[in-house]
This record gives structure tokens, C-alpha cells and sequence, in this order.
């Protein structure tokens, strides 16, 4: 697995202060993304153990509430089986920091619930069971609002993943309900 970037200290992808590593490879290639580059899977550096190590390193500082995934698509098959480990080792070693992935499918296709999906893998429902916050859904330009928390487009869900694998069924994010729209002068 490559990725594009590792940033240390983001507070832009995921609630508080966290360590953010954009992971290479999306076939998903939604018009108006923001990571063209990141769609090819050679894009930027190997991910190694080494870089697995320095994420880990800053969740040392308690102010690092957890790691966001994002990309490029982290649940591409080639993509999951490498993040898998990287996820069980972050629980293990760090139980109270949560995990924001991002991805531009939808939850019901990964798990399989929605036909037979080509991203619902054998490590698939493991790696989700690491994630405490999937953001999901793809990037939609029509619906690209400022002023979203956490997403691009208002089609994409924040989904709450302890919730949901306790109660069987989707439930969203508490902090969804704090969406605010930006609005220009001339829309007041």
C-alpha cells in the first residue's frame, strides 16, 4: 500500500486533534474530488512499519484524540488488507483513541448487504469492527455544501459504528445534528 500523506496534529478530518494518513488507490474517481492524485495506487510512498510506528508515536500525546483514514478509497481491497493491521494494532495499543474512516461507498455495500460488492472482502467486517466513525458515501458535486461537519457533500453519512454493530442497524453520528450550512451575505 502507498499513501499521499501523513498529518500529524489535523483537525479537520475527524473530531479534535488527530493523526490523519491519506492512503493511495480509488477507483471510485468522483468528479470534484479533492485528492485526484491519490487515485492511482503508486501515488506517494510505501506505507512500512516505520510509518506505522510514527502514526503510533503520536498518539502518545493525549491531546491526539484518535486516526482518520481516508484517501483515495482505504476500503479498496488492496488498500483493507493492509489497513487491517495497522487498525488492530492502533486497539491494542491505544483501546481509547477513536478511528474516523472515510470511504466513498456506502456501508450497506461493504458489508454485502447490497448485492454482491466487489470492496466486501474477507477482512471487511474485522476492519470495520475497529472503526468507531465511517463517514460514507461518495463525493457528489450537487450536493458539495460549506459549512458541512466532517464531509464534502450532504448525500455522505457520519455513521456512529459501535452504535451501529450493537444495534444491528445504521445509526448516525449525535454530532450530525450540529450541522451548519454556510451561508453567504447574500443568502441571509
Amino acid at each position: 500500500m502507498h499513501y499521499g500523506a501523513l498529518k500529524k496534529y489535523d483537525i479537520a478530518n475527524g473530531e479534535g486533534v488527530r493523526t490523519t494518513l491519506f492512503v493511495s488507490g480509488c477507483r471510485n474517481r468522483c468528479p470534484g474530488c479533492f485528492q485526484k492524485e491519490t487515485w492511482s495506487f503508486d501515488y506517494g510512498e510505501s506505507f512500512t512499519s516505520s510509518v506505522a510506528e510514527e502514526i503510533f508515536e503520536t498518539l502518545e500525546n493525549p491531546s491526539v484524540r484518535g486516526v482518520t483514514i481516508l484517501g483515495g478509497e482505504p476500503m479498496e481491497p488492496e488498500n483493507q488488507r493492509e489497513i487491517l493491521p495497522l487498525l488492530r494494532e492502533l486497539k491494542s495499543r491505544y483501546p481509547d483513541k477513536t478511528i474516523w474512516l472515510y470511504t466513498g461507498n456506502l456501508y450497506e455495500e461493504l458489508i454485502g448487504e447490497v448485492g454482491s460488492h466487489p470492496k466486501c472482502i474477507e477482512v471487511t467486517r474485522e476492519l470495520l469492527s475497529y472503526v468507531d466513525i465511517l463517514v460514507d458515501g461518495r463525493f457528489l458535486e450537487e450536493h458539495h455544501r460549506l459549512g458541512l461537519r466532517f464531509r464534502g457533500s450532504s448525500n455522505q453519512r457520519i455513521i456512529d459504528m459501535r452504535r451501529t454493530l450493537e444495534n444491528g442497524s445504521i445509526v448516525l453520528w449525535h454530532g450530525m445534528s450540529e450541522d451548519k450550512e454556510y451561508k453567504t451575505e447574500k443568502q441571509k
